[in-house]
């Protein structure tokens, strides 16, 4: 008897492999995609298109994630606050570790800077957590930071790390018990319409579904231009990280995070070394970008004349593309010409945070249901992500309103 369970697992295992044709065909395996994926799986057959060998390998592995709910414009934090509840406590079996630890940040400024700092204490002058420091409170809470260097700082309190594999892995871990497939080394080279259905050629064979989503990253616009949409104005933008050494004998894991107020640079706790980066935002084509020496040059420079830390050696360089359009907010919702055709793109930094309750909104508005309450109620508004949103009629919108109301 066992014998022939066995038999059929393995029959039905390899039919679920052999399957061409599906619901929805998500592009792009990150942490939106995979996310997507999973709040789908259970409902509709999906297939999860991945151009690398592995999921994640383009921005969602290259990030230094952080879970800030007062970081970005507006529609921003309220997707941040409407994704904190998962985060703090996903699904039993999503993760055998926390998703979150508690780390903090404290935003530093010179003399010439204060206007910058005064200007962001206002704006979350109502957020809990948060408090302004002056020059000995900050260089007191920064044990490296050089003396004389910082006029003031603020701290926030409600900051974490966020375990961006564990959190992505969750996801394409239980995509897959779903019953969900996911086709690796499998770039897309064309996309056809025909009778109500996509046809989806890659370079691992041809597969069929009703609805394609978009979620491609980097290459989102590329993969729209493929299916007849009208591009959204995404620009891809290299940030360059790296790692150092700690000074000698120092464990600065219990540190905060430190950033410029004017996010010239950051410098961050990293299992006992320091992750580091100019913050740059360098326009770029998509590509598996690398760092330019220019920008590891303006980092080091930067790091050392505001922290009392002489870098002799880069351990390790990486970096990653942030894909952003004109207001730095997501765009999620159907093409409005090209019908069936999904975007999820356009997170920028703010793709992991983001991606519980992202998932969440995607998945009611392909399966055309009403978005939870709950998540709403955190000042979410689909206008605010929809495709073409800065030309969307009034009418468009108030039918947008309605359709979560």
């Amino acid at each position: 008897m066992l014998v022939f369970y066995a038999i059929l697992k393995g029959q039905r295992r390899h039919d679920l492999a052999e399957q061409t044709e599906f619901d929805v065909a998500i592009i792009g395996a990150g942490i939106a995609g995979a996310s997507l994926a999973c709040e789908l799986s259970p409902d509709v057959s999906v297939l999860l298109l991945e151009m690398e060998a592995q999921p994640g390998y383009h921005s969602t592995g290259r990030s230094a994630a952080m879970f800030v709910d007062t970081y970005g414009p507006p529609p921003i934090r309220a997707l941040s606050r409407a994704s904190a509840d998962f985060l703090e406590s996903p699904p039993k079996g999503f993760s055998e570790s926390p998703l979150l630890s508690q780390r903090g940040v404290i935003m530093i400024a010179r003399n010439d800077q204060l206007t910058s700092l005064e200007n962001m204490v206002g704006d979350l002058s109502d957020s809990g957590g948060v408090r302004r420091l002056d020059a000995a409170e900050t260089e007191a809470a920064i044990p490296i930071l050089r003396k004389g260097y910082v006029a003031a700082g603020f701290a926030n309190d409600r900051v974490s790390d966020i375990d961006v594999n564990a959190l992505h892995q969750g996801y394409l871990r239980k995509f897959r018990s779903s019953g969900g497939i996911i086709k690796t080394a499998s770039e897309v080279f064309e996309t056809k319409h025909t009778l109500g259905r996509w046809q989806v050629t890659t370079s691992n064979g041809t597969y069929a579904a009703k609805t394609i989503v978009n979620a491609a990253g980097a290459w989102a616009d590329s993969i729209g231009k493929m299916a007849g949409a009208e591009a959204i104005g995404l620009i891809p933008k290299r940030r360059t990280a790296m790692v150092v050494a700690a000074p000698s004998g120092v464990n600065p894991d219990s540190w905060p995070m430190v950033i410029d107020i004017d996010e010239q640079f950051y410098l961050k706790p990293d299992a006992g070394r320091l992750l580091i980066s100019p913050a740059d935002e360098t326009s770029s084509l998509p590509c598996d970008v690398q760092p330019d020496e220019l920008d590891v040059a303006i980092c080091v420079d930067r790091i050392e004349t505001a922290f009392d830390l002489p870098i002799r050696r880069i351990e390790n360089k990486w970096a990653g593309l942030r894909s952003f359009v004109d207001d730095k907010c997501p765009v999620c919702g159907f093409d409005d010409t090209v019908e069936g055709f999904f975007w999820l793109a356009g997170q920028g930094g703010y793709g992991i945070q983001t991606a519980p309750a992202l998932a969440v909104i995607a998945a009611c508005l392909i399966m055309d249901r009403s978005v939870p309450q709950h998540l709403l109620d955190h000042g979410i508004d689909l206008a605010d992500l929809a495709p073409g949103r800065s030309t969307l009629k009034t009418d468009k919108k108030e039918n947008l309103k309605r359709r979560i109301s």
